[in-house]
């Protein structure tokens, strides 16, 4: 889909609603929800400022990321939250395989189907990523002008760190077993294992927790089931390395005992690009609805997009 075409989406949407939304990225339809502003407050001449909201590993859009985008909304921002191709109901083969540079395709692909939305300022993206998007952001942001802002939750940002951190947290059997079968998939086609089980089990997050934390977010799209390669395909994401390229305000959220994304190379890239932090005292998933960090976050959310994109 070039830059010309609008993105094919249901009848305009009025404030507080949700509609839905379809792009292409790389010849693959990619299903996203737009969540349209409920006040102008922060629109000037050209529109109001759009969000782009992406989850993190494995994640689907109707898994948690809804109360965020209706608190941005409610702000006065528009936002499009989107699935990844293979995951959630965008199309897209094979299922259940994270791609790294294929899901900053997609991110990029999503924000210029942000930029076309009804009475949006192309000019004032905001990238919005948690998790593993929380690296993302930072590679798609780097070196553009039309990104405003870039929003950063309890994100993953450097691959190496994050095994070094797994391994802090895990028997080294289990890590064993869950490297032999990414391996095999690698090798011999694709092998599944579940996304989060719990410990002693195969999976890609079984610390203690993490299988409960992560079914109360799930969606009805969401599927315990991802390629066993993915440990591989992390190991040599560096997103951090692009912070110091950003051009604009970064806002970094940290879960001070995250067991999953290091919370000492989210700071690091923090610090390179310039960026606003916020700590909280919890792990990697308190800061979702229905967990006590959940409002702190999205208000310092809108507090630093308000400051920022005040017309």
């Amino acid at each position: 889909m070039t830059s010309q075409q609008p993105p094919a989406t249901a009848p305009e949407a009025t404030p507080g609603t949700r509609r839905d939304v379809a792009f292409a990225s790389a010849g693959v339809e990619l299903s996203a929800w737009h969540f349209p502003a409920a006040t102008d407050d922060l629109a000037g001449p050209a529109g109001r400022p759009v969000v782009v909201m992406a989850h993190g590993l494995a994640g689907t859009k109707d898994s948690g990321l809804e109360p965020y985008a209706r608190g941005l909304a409610a702000a006065g921002l528009d936002v499009l939250a989107f699935d990844y191709r293979g995951f959630g109901t965008s199309g897209g083969a094979p299922r259940q395989t994270v791609s790294m540079a294929g899901q900053v395709a997609d991110y990029r692909a999503a924000a210029m189907a942000a930029k076309r939305l009804d009475g949006v300022d192309p000019d004032r993206l905001v990238l919005w990523g948690v998790s593993l998007a929380g690296g993302h952001v930072l590679s798609v942001g780097a070196g553009r002008e039309d990104v405003a802002a870039v929003v950063a939750l309890a994100p993953l940002v450097d691959g190496l760190a994050a095994g070094r951190l797994a391994m802090r947290h895990h028997k080294p059997s289990a890590m064993l077993r869950s490297t032999v079968e990414g391996v095999r998939s690698r090798v011999a086609g694709p092998r599944t294992m579940p996304v989060v089980a719990r410990p002693g089990e195969l999976g890609a997050l079984t610390l203690d927790g993490c299988y409960e934390d992560y079914l109360a977010i799930a969606g009805p799209s969401w599927r315990n089931e991802i390629d066993a390669a993915v440990g591989l395909e992390l190991g040599g994401h560096r997103p951090a390395k692009h912070a110091a390229d950003l051009r604009c305000p970064l806002l970094v959220q940290i879960a001070d005992h995250d067991r999953s994304a290091p919370p000492h190379a989210a700071l690091k890239a923090a610090f390179a690009g310039r960026g606003e932090v916020r700590h909280y005292p919890c792990d990697h998933f308190d800061v979702y609805a229905g967990r006590d960090w959940f409002e702190p976050a999205l208000a310092h959310q809108v507090h630093f997009l308000r400051r920022h994109l005040a017309p």
